[in-house]
């Protein structure tokens, strides 16, 4: 069996075109979290491969702490909102009946028209915060458009499937306009019209610079995960993208953490915004961590096997530096019989997104992922995090961890070192 590191007990946690619409025959279609302390020191050094940096191995260890979560009480109902009928009609068939926190905070400044930010993590809802006050301004003015930008394409897709469950029946009409998807097709769709882009920022850019996405046309604007956009690079291509709106617009900007980029952000694309903050918790306070010392290189996977076996480690997401080395693994353990499927940048969208489903109900235990790939994942009840390959940033551990520990749960990390 493998030997993991004795916890320090002592050590603290650092841790589309056209005012008017009319909708042409077609196919219908219904972070970095902030984790107390200090930040730890880390030291960049360079051996002839990627930048990487020192990261003392003490920071990979540290016991969750039990987490005393008293009941939230809402003040509202969906129904006492004053939501279109329809759309409260599809919310109790979906079994909406009590707001999240978020929700019940959010939505009756939303629908007031003041700019919101939310500072909430992920699993709280916060996505159907912002979006039922849009699909009720839709049905109020069939002719407003609302832009929502997202850091990856499986949490844009993600974000586009609760749209449709919502606008279910209502003759409502979105596009997902992300990389890795044919730009051809989202081109025609927005052709054809639609009262809500949902995208990531490099492909909304795409499509602006083409014409086919016109900024000024869009009257509500959303950042969804905006700490994780910055993480990932965003920042110059969501500056542009929101010098194009209207003066005349709403905007609604949800993230995990408030950075002092997002508050620049704020200051200057937002009119008088209502702050709500309901974080909970820090994600590494519900996280296990722990490092696995291997002496032999070659018995490396023998002991990724030994952990794998453990019943415990039902829905396993282990990341690796490579893409090559994604799918070695991938095929080396499903060899030994472990039912597993790869994610990375290279794979088509309809594999990506078949593993990310097959994990999430279960039908596959282990996913191994990048990096880049494995942003935006919001897969329930992740049991274990594997570092098979070091991170190369302390920032990049801090988001591999962040896939376990959501909500009420706990979950744990483990590091190859």
């Amino acid at each position: 069996m493998y030997k993991t590191q004795r916890p320090n007990t002592g050590h603290k946690k650092p841790f589309g075109g056209g005012s008017s619409f009319v909708r042409k025959p077609f196919n219908s279609r219904g972070g970095r979290p902030s984790f107390g302390g200090n930040r730890p020191r880390v030291s960049s050094v360079r051996r002839g491969g990627p930048r990487r940096d020192y990261i003392n191995e003490s920071l990979f260890i540290n016991k969750a702490t039990a987490l005393k979560v008293e009941e939230y009480k809402p003040k509202h109902i969906f129904a006492d909102f004053g939501l279109a009928e329809k759309l409260l009609a599809n919310l109790a068939k979906k079994g909406f009946i009590n707001p999240s926190p978020i929700q019940d905070q959010a939505i009756p400044i939303a629908l007031e028209g003041k700019d919101v930010i939310g500072v909430a993590n992920t699993g709280t809802g916060k996505t159907a915060a912002f979006l039922l006050p849009i699909i009720n301004k839709l049905v109020a003015n069939p002719n407003h458009k609302a832009l929502i930008l997202a850091p990856t394409r499986e949490l844009a897709q993600q974000v586009e499937a609760e749209f449709r469950v919502f606008t279910q029946g209502m003759k409502l009409f979105s596009v997902s306009c992300v990389g890795g998807a044919p730009i051809g097709k989202q081109m025609r769709e927005l052709e054809l019209g639609v009262h809500i882009v949902i995208g990531t920022p490099g492909r909304v850019k795409d499509l602006i610079a083409r014409g086919k996405i016109v900024t000024k046309l869009f009257g509500t604007i959303v950042l969804d995960e905006a700490d994780r956009m910055l993480d990932m690079g965003f920042i110059d291509d969501i500056k542009l993208i929101l010098s194009g709106l209207p003066t005349e617009r709403q905007g609604f900007f949800y993230s995990a953490t408030f950075p002092p980029a997002i508050k620049g952000l704020c200051t200057n694309f937002l009119k008088d915004p209502v702050s709500i903050s309901v974080k909970t918790r820090d994600t590494a306070s519900a996280v296990d961590q722990d490092i696995v010392r291997v002496k032999a290189p070659q018995k490396k996977i023998e002991v990724l096997h030994d952990i794998l076996i453990d019943p415990e480690c039902s829905k396993v997401l282990i990341f690796r530096e490579m893409k090559r080395s994604v799918d070695e693994l991938e095929k080396e353990l499903k060899q030994r019989g472990f039912k597993a499927l790869g994610l990375h940048g290279d794979m088509r969208n309809r594999e990506r997104e078949r593993a990310v489903q097959a994990l999430s109900v279960g039908s596959v235990q282990i996913v191994i992922a990048t990096d880049v790939a494995a942003r935006g994942i919001d897969i329930p009840d992740i049991t274990h995090v594997i570092n098979y390959d070091m991170p190369s940033t302390y920032d990049t551990y801090v988001h591999r961890i962040g896939r376990t520990g959501r909500a009420s749960a706990k979950g744990k990390a483990l590091t190859f070192v």
